[in-house]
């Protein structure tokens, strides 16, 4: 059977001297080099310095699945295909998975050359645990997902790694200020390893207020895992004298995760309130 084989290529997040040695070589030796932008990977390799040997060839979100059959076939053949994202790891967040899967499923071989990644430079950074930590990939897009996306982490003890678009940035950590209480950690990293990075750090509240005056540039968040500082039948107890007092649940569930920040999201505790009614 031909010695084909499919590469997964770490690219620079934004200084190209951050490119392996590897992957310098993998550029100018694979047979196919399959890229999110034909544009950025010829960029990159004319910063690198090196002549790309092999066919260049698009895989994005749009085309994957029909670009699949094709490279599998080039693999079968005993080519060397290489896959590249604009920057950091393919397949975190970026096209990729569908070709491994069918590489997999047929038993060709995988390697990956390691590199650099915006979810693991950002974690590093943080100052935020990162024993235990989990990667969301993009936020929702629209508010109502997202809303319950954030509701979802409301308990969430790991440390959390999420992109956004800067457009979006500021609905995003508003939402998650009404969601999960303006007392969490959070860490906005914007711009990573290029001129203009920014890392900010704060509460959730303050960064939304930042995010206010508009964002620019390639973002990632990592957020704090939630800390428990009260059991969740406590506080379900306190919303019902509340309300039993005549305060609204709404009003009552809202006051009790003020006085507990981190316990629980507003919107659980508001279920197990209604739960504990049933």
């Amino acid at each position: 059977m031909p010695d084909g084989r499919l590469l997964l290529g770490a690219t620079p997040l934004g200084q190209p001297a951050d490119a392996s040695p590897r992957l310098i070589a993998a550029l100018s030796t694979a047979d196919v080099v399959a890229a999110e932008d034909t544009r950025r990977v010829r960029t990159l390799a004319k910063a690198l310095d090196v002549q790309i040997g092999g066919r260049v060839v698009s895989l994005f979100d749009a085309n994957e699945a029909t670009r699949v059959p094709t490279l599998l076939a080039d693999i079968e053949a005993g080519a060397t295909v290489l896959v590249v994202s604009d920057a950091g790891m393919p397949l975190i967040s970026d096209p990729g998975y569908r070709l491994v899967v069918a590489c997999v499923d047929a038993g060709l071989p995988v390697s990956c050359l390691p590199g650099p990644s915006a979810v693991t430079t950002a974690l590093a950074v943080s100052g935020l645990p990162s024993e235990r930590f989990c990667f969301e990939g993009f936020a929702p897009r629209k508010p109502a997902a997202r809303r319950a996306w954030l509701a979802s982490l409301g308990d969430e003890r790991r440390t959390c790694v999420f992109f956004e678009s800067p457009r979006r940035l500021a609905d995003c950590l508003r939402d998650a200020v009404d969601e999960l209480g303006g007392d969490r950690r959070v860490v906005v990293c914007r711009e990573l390893t290029k001129t203009h990075e920014e890392v900010l750090r704060g509460t959730l509240a303050e960064l939304a207020e930042w995010a206010l005056g508009g964002v620019l540039g390639e973002i990632t968040v990592v957020l704090a895992g939630a800390t428990l500082r009260a059991d969740l039948d406590t506080l379900v107890d306190e919303v019902n004298r509340l309300a039993g007092d005549g305060m609204r649940v709404k009003d009552a569930c809202a006051q009790v995760i003020s006085a507990a920040p981190g316990a629980v999201s507003r919107r659980a505790l508001y279920d197990a309130v209604l739960r504990s009614r049933d």
